[in-house]
């Protein structure tokens, strides 16, 4: 009766073992095995994803890619990029078109609940760029002058209403693109442009001594990476490798690429006690 109840239980330890279904590998493994991350990103907005003289795709987006692919090749070159409008960002991420996007997408809420957003490499927002002799020093001369001042910006329905945030008398001129717009403060139509802040640091990076900075940010948004959901380690991995090249042992390279396509100095990450705890 022994042998029989200890035969009886190992039949249904096995069964069981058999009828459990074996987890197939994640993004990770496939993406290990592949050899090469897949990348979407675009290939048309300076400084974030755009092509050199010699057809390169490069920009701050393209190097979050290069910091992820080190972090699983020691290689940051082992990328197959897949150029992709805006609209294709979360399609191409949930078809598994591409292992990750990272292609200056704003987290929302809505966009959360149809992919997983890792932490953030940037925080964007709009900044206010003036000529480097012109009448105004910074953003306290815009705002004394009240309705003095005019600002040149990118023409949408918000646009009136986002200057105003920030200098509520200005007069508001809205422009067709955002060449119109720096043209207009070039030539003294304006006296400020307003755009995002970080194509005020690449225009000032190209430009250097001709244009500053008023100093004075807002409407802030937050730029993450993006992969499918469900896939916890995938994310966990991503994360890992962003987290090391703004705090840890990739700073260098992530310091590195800030100064190229903004054109600022990052202070180094304090060592001793972990910043994100303070």
């Amino acid at each position: 009766m022994i042998i029989s109840f200890r035969t009886g239980l190992m039949s249904l330890v096995v069964a069981a073992l058999m009828s459990t279904p074996v987890l197939a590998d994640g993004k990770l493994d496939e993406v290990l095995a592949r050899g090469h991350l897949v990348l979407g990103t675009g290939s048309t907005n300076a400084p974030w994803h755009f092509k050199s003289a010699d057809d390169k795709l490069q920009g701050f987006d393209v190097d979050m890619g290069h910091i992820i692919a080190k972090a699983l090749f020691g290689d940051p070159d082992k990328i197959e990029y897949v150029n992709q409008s805006s609209d294709a960002r979360i399609p191409n991420i949930t078809t598994d078109k591409v292992d990750i996007t990272c292609q200056f997408m704003t987290v929302t809420g809505e966009r959360a609940q149809q992919v997983a957003f890792t932490i953030p490499y940037y925080r964007e927002g709009v900044g206010l760029m003036l000529k480097a002799d012109g009448k105004y020093a910074d953003y306290a001369g815009l705002k004394a002058a009240g309705s003095s001042v005019t600002i040149s910006v990118l023409q949408n329905v918000y646009a009136e209403a986002m200057v105003h945030a920030a200098l509520p008398e200005a007069t508001v001129d809205q422009y067709e693109s955002v060449d119109l717009i720096y043209q207009a403060l070039e030539s003294g139509r304006a006296d400020a442009a307003a755009t995002d802040q970080s194509s005020l640091a690449w225009y000032m990076t190209q430009n250097p001594g001709r244009y500053k900075d008023a100093g004075y940010g807002w409407n802030p948004q937050t730029y993450a990476c993006a992969v499918k959901r469900g896939d916890q380690d995938w994310l966990n991995f991503v994360n890992t490798a962003l987290h090391e090249a703004m705090t840890g042992v990739e700073f260098d390279f992530y310091a590195k690429s800030f100064k190229t396509w903004f054109g600022k100095d990052l202070t180094p990450p304090q060592i001793g006690f972990p910043v994100e705890f303070q």
